[in-house]
Formats: structure tokens, C-alpha cells, sequence
């Protein structure tokens, strides 16, 4: 098989309704990374600083977008079996950057880790996503 054709065979980001309404938007997509970005603004507690659902939603979002990208290789889906994160401090308005990097892209098991950070550059939480790499349900 040749470059072009392994490259058009990899899954492409579609994004779900909570992602949409969480105003996540994609700024990159490869093997290697997924970048996408969302406010602060629309997702904060009641207390005014971003909620931590809304980073672990969007984190797992990214960690499961570049699970399945890789699954996609290997004509295999992705699907979380655990996800954890630690929230380092909180943010009350702008915009945050989350960067899925994988930490093993296995045939049965991919691992990744997501940064997310506040526009000021300060890391705002760390989250690792681990998903099982299963082949596609028909029908």
C-alpha cells in the first residue's frame, strides 16, 4: 500500500453534540498529535472558573479522537476503557488548548496523555486517556 493511500484510510475528526455545545473546535489532527481549543466562557461552575467536567469531557473528546485516528490504521475503532486527570488551577475566562500525544499506540491498547492550557500558557490540567482498539461493530 502506498503513502497516499494508508493516509487517506485514517479517520477524520466529526465532532459530537457536547463537543458543539461546549464550543470545542479542531485546530490540528495527526498520528502524532490533536490540538483543539475551547472557552472558558459556557463552561464554567457555579463558582466561575472552568468546570472540571467540562476539561475531562473535552479531554477525553481529544485522548479518544487520537485513539480512534490510530485504531483507523488498523481498520479498528477506539473504545475508553479508563480515563484519570489532575487539575493543577482553574481558570475564569479565555480560551484553553487541549494537545493529545500518545504514550503508547499498541495493536489491542492505545495511551495517551492530554495537556490542556490556558491561552496564558499555564497548564491547567493534565489527563491521560487509555482506550481498547476493537474492530468495527456492523449494523
Amino acid at each position: 500500500m502506498d503513502a497516499d493511500a494508508a493516509t487517506d484510510d485514517i479517520w477524520t475528526i466529526t465532532l459530537g453534540e457536547l463537543d458543539e455545545k461546549m464550543g470545542v473546535r479542531i485546530l490540528e489532527e495527526s498520528l502524532e498529535k490533536v490540538v483543539a481549543t475551547m472557552p472558558v466562557e459556557g463552561n464554567r461552575q457555579s463558582l466561575g472558573r472552568l468546570h472540571g467536567g467540562a476539561s475531562l469531557a473535552a479531554g477525553e473528546a481529544v485522548g479518544s479522537w487520537a485513539a480512534v485516528k490510530h485504531a483507523s490504521t488498523m481498520g479498528k475503532v477506539a473504545v475508553g476503557v479508563d480515563v484519570s486527570a489532575t487539575h493543577h488551577r482553574g481558570a475564569r475566562d479565555g480560551m484553553v488548548t487541549l494537545t493529545a500525544t500518545p504514550l503508547h499506540l499498541g495493536r489491542r491498547i492505545a495511551t495517551h496523555q492530554v495537556v490542556i492550557e490556558h491561552e496564558s500558557g499555564k497548564r491547567l490540567c493534565t489527563l491521560r486517556i487509555t482506550s481498547m482498539l476493537i474492530d468495527p461493530e456492523h449494523g
